[in-house]
């Protein structure tokens, strides 16, 4: 290594002299760097939870409350701790009792005017943060799935390391990394996410970690950094960083469920329960104190876990509640007297002095701009190389729509209607391909951005890295190859002259508008991070661009009060670039190009003054010479964007917000732990058996290749009891939570994703269907993407329970069961807490998963399968869960349940235990009272004060960290898992009461019935949509923003000559509203079809409920909204004003966006990749738009059956009548005939031109 890198310690740390030679030549040789002491004093923060926008107008006017006078809510309270450089510091407590809100203030992550923060946190004597080199792990993996773990700590390294390091230093660094930290024999294994599996969650867990730890912070905040490991690689992590720690750097931690041996590893403990210390200082000091109050440690017990449950509120009961309480209340009063007491010992304290050592820049700047720009390009390219759905998109798109409306406008003739076409076909190139770039990119950057904002928010980045890369990485996989497909397809299908450098000309702007359309993009997504903010920005903008053109409304028809936006919209530029480089350019002719004018003579003829390029410029408002000017402007555009957006990314930061509480509701579960208790007589119990079960993995490459096959579960012989707790355990990447989908039949293959079965899965010794094992089955996940984010706890439930329970319960039974639930689970203090998200929080992690597990044991299944449910959870709540669990186990139902750390008192409770080793390998199934004695008999005693089931994990996982320990344990692994092999039992028959497929479907559980699951999922999704102000302004100010900029620009409608354009193109614009459906259901849609599938998976109800409910969530809206447009159109714009033209326009409204919500459906329901299923969204809505028979006046016969299909067809086709029927126009004597008569005199003459000349009431009722 170079000199910045730390090689070997002359003198060795006091963790290292008890290390063996090996264990010193592994260690991770980071950098030096400058010690960091922390000084917390007196923290408090509060929120305020005041009502704000229309709650405080009304509660204002009710007179109920002052909207000028704040409601505050404690969340901490006199937070005082001292944390010395090179420390190991561990915050520990119950689900929320503040441990994440203690590290965010300290790190100062929430940065919200609702947050009233009080007191110091000095860092060094420095109140601010950014004087230090520090870094955060999060909770959530913010990771790309497509790279592989080597390959996302390499792109770490290479932003994160210093310049002077060589790649071979990096290499060497991320391999330490990677040994260190267990990720060996995962390295080469994609992240994956939840549609591509990859990674385990463990797995993930320590890549985040890694890629923090290659920053060498001073200060290193970890959020739960163990949640999702098993116990032994949760040691090994926490070891890592007490060596870290060793070192000189100061880390802190939130952790939930230390194991024994990671308590010793503890340098300083901050203890808090409720928001509020009840210890603060040294660990070797902890056990005393308490002792010294009254609370004495129990023998072989874990001290970690005993605090844990000492700092804890029971609200499984009122007794427990009162009891538990006051015990916390005389925890935090004894240590506030001390906290209170200056001249005691904790205020003693003082921090030791270090000099200050070259961290080669000590704060969190990032590396050079060119050395970011290119680690940029090479990681987009991957990225982007191994998305084929994302990068096909584009390439499709730009395919589709060049072969479509190059059909629709195919070969066009010189016809007045053939040049009215070609002006649509000019005007399709320059807005409507455009238009769809932006939308799908604007999708994309919703996804992509996460990681630009982590990156940025730790200084790692700089904003013109990050907007140079992605455009560099995509040059010639998109931006260049996108706008060519296009034009060389859709320019000669058309027909246009050719010439060949009128051809790159209608190129060279084509290609503008695409980087025009990424770079506005990357603007909307500045200003907003979610689609529907977005996507509003967007859509307003492109339609301002669209009625500037000239197309829709002559530019000299546009009221004075907006003309002057002409000159501001790009699309005006590139029409007119089109319009001239077509009718004007490439001819000697000073009228520009002739047209096939019938009158003879030709051009001098002044009949044919139509016929000519001058003419058609002229009508459309532009000037000449109109072609250098544009492209030059076009190009300003871009770089106008981009700079916008460079300049709102590096000043618009990106907090957390923060929900507020809901009123509360009675609570109907006080003092009722249950509701009825029923007989196990009348319980009729499943006995799981597998016999020789196992899963294999086929995946195929982006070019359809098939890889290597990958066995995930070996041959598996094993029983799952009901009354029991059946649990299996395993390091990560052991294929637990395969075993659990693939028995809850959750694994769905792919086209790029093949799972092949092995072996039978037998209920009661009868094979089972997937639909009875779907329907007697709940599954509980790791994740928690069921919970609705912007209901409270007590809300979420209460639904489900309406939902998942038989029709005899009545409906205060429904909430009797699910408020008994929710006080068994301990989460009566969170109930009216709203759930949040990841950009608005809300309850903690831990209550998260109660509240998931709570849905899945409302509804009394038979099975009940759950992964990781102690994941994420306190020690305290963990054993509560568990104690639940047990309880419903026997009650007679078969809990199935993975666990990675398990406190020690829990063993006991274990009935079954299947033991898997990495790769799936069975190391042990059978009763767990048995398997110490199994691995006692191989000569693998458990000591007697360890947990047995910490001592079964360590014993089967292959320690990755140093070469000659990892053939040592490999080697045993391998012998155990021989061993096995030879003395695994035949599973034996259980006796059943149940023996044939038939009677065992008589156990499933039918779907909530239609009658019952409509209204409660319509009134679900009403209120979870007005709590969600992205989804409100989705539904509500597409439309209406789209009406006000529509009437800006139209009214009023004149009658003159160049007016028919106007009115033409007044009612075209219409059509756009397709669009504004479609938009309205992706910002909605996705989320509420990935709840509708979780639930869909448990039987809950049926999809005809979703659907219908779904649709009439949006009917409301869509009326109020085409009522409010039609008022505008009818009203304002200046169309005949009658009471049967405006339900006429409100009617068309209503039925062109709810199609395109319909068309959104349709494709985001087939395929899973939302950005693709945008791309061909809009390319079937840009068709339909083209066809609707005014852009396109001569479509052939083929489309034109097509065209059947489309509202577009039969909405323009009853508004033209209706608008323009008994309309006379004027016109001015330069564009009479030699007759003297104007070229169109009547509203009958334009609809005969445009083939609109229709039976307008039969196609208003079509």
């Amino acid at each position: 290594m170079i000199e910045d890198l730390e090689t070997a310690s002359s003198s060795p740390t006091p963790l290292e002299k008890h290390k063996t030679p090996e264990d010193q030549k592994n260690s991770l040789s980071f950098r030096a760097v400058n010690a960091v002491n922390i000084d917390i004093r007196h923290v408090n923060v509060d929120i305020d939870v005041s009502k704000s926008g229309f709650s405080a107008l009304a509660a204002s006017l009710k007179r109920k409350e002052s909207t000028k006078e704040k409601q505050w809510k404690p969340i901490l309270r006199n937070i005082n701790a001292k944390i010395p450089s090179g420390t190991l510091t561990a915050i520990l407590g119950g689900s929320g009792s503040g441990k994440t809100s203690v590290l965010h203030a300290m790190s100062h992550r929430i940065d919200s005017d609702r947050l009233r923060v009080t007191g110091s946190i000095l860092y060094n004597g420095s109140a601010n943060i950014s004087s230090v080199r520090s870094a955060y792990v999060l909770q959530q993996d913010v990771l790309l799935p497509t790279l592989t773990v080597k390959e996302t700590l390499l792109y770490a390294a290479e932003l994160r390391l210093p310049l002077s390091t060589s790649a071979d230093e990096r290499r060497r660094v991320v391999d330490e990394v990677i040994l260190e930290l267990g990720l060996k024999e995962c390295a080469n294994t994609r992240i994956g996410n939840n549609i591509h599996k990859g990674c385990s969650g463990g797995e993930k867990r320590r890549t985040s970690l890694g890629v923090q730890m290659l920053a060498n912070p001073s200060v290193l905040f970890l959020d739960e950094v163990t949640t999702g490991l098993d116990a032994t690689s949760a040691h090994q992590l926490i070891a890592t960083l007490k060596s870290l720690a060793s070192k000189g750097r100061t880390i802190i931690v939130t952790i939930h469920q230390p194991r024994s041996e990671i308590w010793g590893l503890f340098d300083r403990l901050l203890l808090l329960s409720g928001g509020s210390s009840i210890y603060s200082g040294p660990v070797n000091g902890c056990i005393q104190y308490f002792e010294d109050i009254g609370y004495d440690l129990p023998p072989f017990v874990n001290p970690a876990e005993y605090l844990i449950d000492l700092a804890a509120v029971d609200h499984r009961s009122l007794e427990l509640e009162e009891a538990s309480s006051a015990r916390v209340d005389i925890l935090k009063k004894a240590w506030r007297a001390i906290s209170d007491n200056r001249s005691s010992w904790y205020f003693d304290e003082k921090f030791e002095t270090h000099d200050e050592v070259d961290e080669g820049g000590s704060k969190n700047y990032p590396t050079a701009l060119g050395r970011q720009v290119r680690v940029l390009i090479m990681r987009t390219l991957k990225v982007t190389w191994r998305d084929p759905l994302g990068m096909a998109g584009s390439l499709l798109e730009a395919f589709s729509m060049a072969i479509i409306t190059g059909w629709i406008f195919l070969n066009l003739d010189g016809s007045l209607s053939g040049i009215r076409s070609r002006e649509g076909a000019l005007y399709t190139a320059a807005a409507l391909q455009g238009y769809l770039i932006l939308l799908f990119e604007t999708y994309r950057l919703t996804i992509d951005i996460e990681l630009f904002d982590r990156e940025f928010s730790e200084g790692v980045l700089d904003v013109p890295s990050f907007l140079i890369s992605r455009r560099i990485a995509r040059i010639f996989v998109e931006d260049v190859p996108v706008p060519l497909i296009y034009s060389v397809i859709f320019y000669f299908m058309v027909g246009f002259r050719t010439n060949a450098s009128q051809f790159f000309i209608f190129f060279a702007i084509t290609l503008l508008t695409h980087y025009i359309a990424v770079t506005l993009a990357m603007l909307c997504i500045a200003v907003s991070r979610n689609f529907a903010g977005a996507s509003l920005i967007a859509n307003m903008a492109y339609t301002l661009q669209s009625l500037a053109c000239g197309f829709f409304v002559q530019s000299n028809q546009i009221p004075v009060w907006v003309r002057w936006l002409k000159w501001t919209a790009y699309v005006f530029y590139a029409f007119g670039a089109h319009a001239a480089n077509e009718f004007l350019s490439h001819t000697n002719n000073p009228r520009g190009q002739v047209y096939d004018c019938p009158a003879p003579g030709g051009a001098s003829n002044p009949a044919c003054a139509e016929y000519t390029g001058a003419f058609v410029m002229d009508s459309l408002g532009f000037p000449s010479q109109w072609v250098v000017r544009p492209i030059i402007a076009l190009l300003a555009f871009v770089i106008a964007f981009y700079l916008g957006a460079a300049v709102v990314l590096q000043y618009k930061r990106v907090s957390i917000g923060i929900s507020r509480a809901q009123k509360a509701y009675i609570d109907t579960s006080l003092g009722k732990e249950k509701i009825s208790v029923r007989s196990l007589k009348e319980i009729r119990t499943v006995v799981i058996r597998l016999e020789k079960y196992c899963l294999d993995i086929q995946k195929r490459n982006t070019w359809f290749r098939k890889s290597k096959k990958l066995s995930i579960l070996k041959p598996l012989n094993t029983l799952f009891e009901p009354g029991i707790l059946n649990v299996v355990m395993g390091p990560s990447g052991s294929g637990k939570t395969s075993l659990l989908n693939a028995m809850a039949h959750r694994m769905e293959s792919t086209a790029f994703t093949q799972y092949e079965y092995g072996g039978e899965m037998f209920f009661n010794n009868a094979l089972p269907s997937a639909d009875v094992v779907r329907s007697i089955c709940s599954y509980v996940c790791q994740d928690d993407d069921t919970l609705l984010p912007c209901l409270t706890v007590r809300e979420n439930l209460h639904f489900a329970a309406g939902l998942r329970l038989p029709t005899h319960f009545s409906k205060t039974e429904k909430c009797q069961r699910a408020d008994s639930v929710l006080l068994k689970m301990g989460l009566s203090d969170c109930a009216d807490n709203l759930v949040g998200s990841e950009l608005v929080k809300g309850i903690s992690g831990g209550e998260k998963r109660r509240v998931t597990i709570a849905i899945q044991i409302l509804t009394d299944p038979r099975i009940l399968l759950l992964d990781e449910p102690t994941s994420g959870l306190d020690a305290f709540t963990a054993s509560s869960i568990m104690t639940v669990l047990k309880g419903l186990a026997e009650e007679g139902r078969t809990v199935v349940l993975t666990i990675h750390q398990s406190r020690s008192d829990l063993f006991n409770q274990f009935g079954n235990i299947l033991l898997l080793a990495r790769g799936g390998y069975p190391v042990y199934a059978g009763k767990g009272c048995g398997m110490l004695p199994h691995f006692e008999s191989l000569g693998f005693p458990c000591p007697v004060a360890t947990n047995p089931a910490d001592f079964a994990l360590d014993l089967i996982t292959v320690n990755l960290q140093h070469e000659s320990k990892e053939e040592a344990t490999r080697s045993k692994v391998r012998t155990l898992i021989a061993e096995w092999d030879v003395a695994c039992p035949t599973v034996y028959r259980s006796v059943s009461h149940i023996a044939t497929p038939a009677e065992l479907g008589s156990l499933s559980r039918a779907p909530t019935p239609f009658r019952i699951s409509f209204p409660l999922l319509l009134r679900r999704s009403f209120l979870n949509f007005r709590r969600s102000p992205p989804s409100v302004i989705a539904r509500t100010t597409q439309v209406l923003g789209f009406g006000i900029i529509l009437t800006l620009f139209f009214a009023p409608i004149k009658n003159d000559y160049n007016s028919v354009q106007t009115r033409v193109g007044f009612i075209q614009e219409i059509a756009a509203l397709y669009f504004v459906g479609m938009l309205q259901n992706v910002a909605v849609y996705p989320e509420e079809k990935a709840v509708f599938y979780r639930e869909h998976d448990d039987n809950a109800y049926g999809i005809s409920a979703f659907f219908l409910q779904y649709t009439l969530a949006e009917l409301p809206f869509e009326m109020l909204t085409s009522l409010l447009f039609a008022l505008l159109t009818v009203v304002a714009a200046g169309l005949p004003r009658s009471t049967k033209l405006f339900f006429i326009v409100a009617f068309n409204c209503f039925a062109i966006v709810n199609c395109g919500e319909s068309v959104g459906i349709i494709f985001n329901t087939l395929v899973s990749h939302t950005g693709f299923a945008v791309n061909l969204t809009s390319v079937v809505l840009s068709v339909g738009t083209i066809m609707g028979g005014v852009m396109s006046l001569n479509i052939p016969a083929f489309l034109q059956a097509w065209n059947h299909l489309s509202p577009i067809k039969w909405a323009l086709g009853n508004l033209a009548p209706y608008t323009l029927r008994g309309v006379a126009f004027t016109c001015g004597e330069a564009q009479r005939s030699v007759e003297g008569r104007c070229p169109i005199e009547t509203g009958e003459e334009v609809l005969r031109l445009y083939n609109l000349d229709t039976r307008e009431g039969v196609w208003l009722g079509a």
